[in-house]
């Protein structure tokens, strides 16, 4: 009875903080699923994602494209306040729905560059169910629909702490880049070994390492940061003020649709094309005059043996 007592005791006095008021839980479940139409690559990509947050749950692929609005009662099914929606297009063209369910807002990206854990070879690697850092570039608190999205994905990609399938270690970081207008994602192994007196700091670093010395109570302490993969960028298109749906509140002026590149590249080829045609009518036109086209007779000019000596 006395163990009974003080572990009631113990979970009171966890649950609230030293004033007496109740310690606020920080509760996301995301529900992670695709499209019909994804290659091999971006379903890897998804087991990836999968992989790296353990308070996520994956789901079958959606039949529809048109009525996403389906997506938040599946997320009130599997008890999810975060969704992350895979929409393939054509076999070529990845897009990401990033909402918060059931009230938004709502941010769709195009994702480019795209590269898996398994194809980049990577030495790093981290615990399965660990818990990452999430680093934010200094660009996201100079606009506000930045500062959106970077609330969006902190509730996405931040583990909570006491999650299902969460280890408590902190062993990797998330990197969160901006540049161009584009969102660059990489995520890190935190390697952290001793230093001893006798090591010699010559080896040049590689581009996927990154090195910082730090001394502590038990000596000095070299943390190397490793990148083990997935990589990819994404560019954002829109901003909706509900889950899936309701007024556009941000618009990306400068996205460039990836159709319209290709429209405009077999344009371009076409138009090289009508120039060799319309520049041979021409050869074939002035060959005609001449009269040195097969089949067609030449005229007779004056000065022609047969027009002086006839």
């Amino acid at each position: 009875m006395t163990a009974v007592y003080k572990s009631i005791t113990a979970s009171s006095a966890k649950s609230t903080t030293a004033n007496g008021a109740p310690v606020k839980k920080n509760k996301q479940r995301v529900l992670i699923l695709s499209s019909r139409g994804v290659t091999f690559r971006q379903r890897h990509l998804l087991n990836d994602l999968y992989v790296l947050l353990p308070h996520s749950r994956k789901d079958a692929k959606l039949d529809t494209k048109t009525k996403l609005y389906q997506l938040n009662e599946l997320a009130d099914l599997y008890n999810c306040n975060n969704v992350m929606f895979f929409e393939a297009r054509k076999g070529k063209d990845l897009y990401i729905w990033m909402s918060k369910a059931p009230n938004g807002p709502t941010v769709k990206f195009h994702m480019q560059n795209l590269h898996t854990t398994s194809e980049l070879h990577f030495p790093g690697n981290c615990l399965r169910g660990s818990r990452p850092i999430l680093s934010f570039d200094a660009t996201f608190n100079s606009a506000p629909h930045l500062i959106l999205i970077k609330e969006l994905l902190t509730h996405i990609f931040g583990v909570p702490k006491g999650a299902r399938k969460t280890k408590p270690f902190v062993d990797h970081v998330m990197g969160f880049t901006l540049a161009d207008g584009k969102i660059w994602i990489r995520c890190f192994e935190i390697r952290e070994t001793a230093v001893s007196k006798s090591e010699a700091r010559t080896q040049p670093m590689e581009d996927t390492e990154k090195e910082v010395v730090a001394v502590g109570e038990k000596g000095e302490t070299k943390i190397n940061l490793i990148e083990i993969g997935p990589r990819f960028l994404l560019t954002p298109i829109v901003i909706l003020e509900s889950s899936f749906g309701g007024p556009v509140i941000y618009e990306n002026k400068e996205f460039v649709s990836p159709n319209q590149i290709r429209s405009e590249l077999r344009l371009s080829k076409a138009g090289r094309y009508n120039q060799r045609a319309e520049q041979q009518i021409e050869r074939k036109a002035k060959k005609g005059d001449l009269g040195l086209r097969t089949g067609k007779e030449r005229p007779n000019g004056e000065l022609e043996d047969r027009v002086l000596f006839a």
